[in-house]
């Protein structure tokens, strides 16, 4: 294996599982989506064009954006609340660890430890305001993906006018495919983080030793 992959092979795993799973995504939703266009005597899609339609947009970016809400929501309350005993958690009563005081930096430290002010304060919470914009951006993502599906449903359906975008995050549609994502991810992390105190993974960073106690908080 040569070593740009073996070092980054944790990232290669993952990002080639999404591609995979992203154009099987895709391929079984233009297969329904033309099911749905012949119902009402439509005309088929290409695979192609299908990828530009608000049935792909909604479908991809309603879950981009509960999966980043829950890592930056996540990443976030790692920093100020504890689970004792969990993996997942840091030990009860530690603020900052020694090495998040920016008096420390070393010449290899990120540039914005060494210059402080506005570049450290932001540096400091930089994973976290990371995923929570790339939350925001898979949230209007959704929102116009799924206004394009709602409007292009009504037109075949009864020939509705179209609504806009503010006025479909107003409907009870919207939100229910939001909350149906939200409520899975916040358990699926809550499960993870109890699961931790009691159970472990060898050789995996998220779990505690095998040999760890269950009082034992932290990897």
């Amino acid at each position: 294996m040569p070593r740009w992959l073996r070092e980054n092979a944790l990232t290669a795993a993952m990002l080639g599982a999404f591609l995979i799973f992203l154009v099987m995504q895709s391929v079984f939703g233009w297969q329904v989506h033309n099911e749905e266009l012949a119902q009402y005597g439509a005309a088929p899609l290409s695979w192609w064009a299908y990828l530009g339609t608000g049935h792909f947009a909604e479908a991809v970016f309603e879950n981009w954006e509960s999966e980043f809400l829950q890592m930056g929501g996540y990443v976030l309350l790692t920093a100020y609340l504890v689970q004792k005993g969990s993996a997942e958690s840091k030990p009860e009563g530690q603020t900052d660890r020694p090495d998040d005081d920016a008096r420390r930096a070393k010449p290899d430290s990120p540039w914005p430890v060494r210059v402080g002010g506005l570049p450290l304060a932001v540096y400091r919470n930089s994973l976290s305001l990371a995923l929570l914009l790339i939350f925001a951006g898979a949230f209007l993502g959704h929102l116009f993906g799924g206004v394009a599906e709602y409007n292009q449903e009504q037109a075949l359906e009864s020939g509705a006018a179209p609504i806009s975008a503010w006025q479909f995050l107003s409907t009870s549609d919207f939100w229910f495919q939001s909350m149906q994502n939200w409520q899975s991810e916040f358990l699926a992390v809550g499960v993870l983080i109890l699961l931790s105190i009691v159970l472990r993974q060898h050789a995996s960073p998220e779990s505690k030793p095998v040999t760890a106690a269950h009082a034992q908080t932290g990897a």
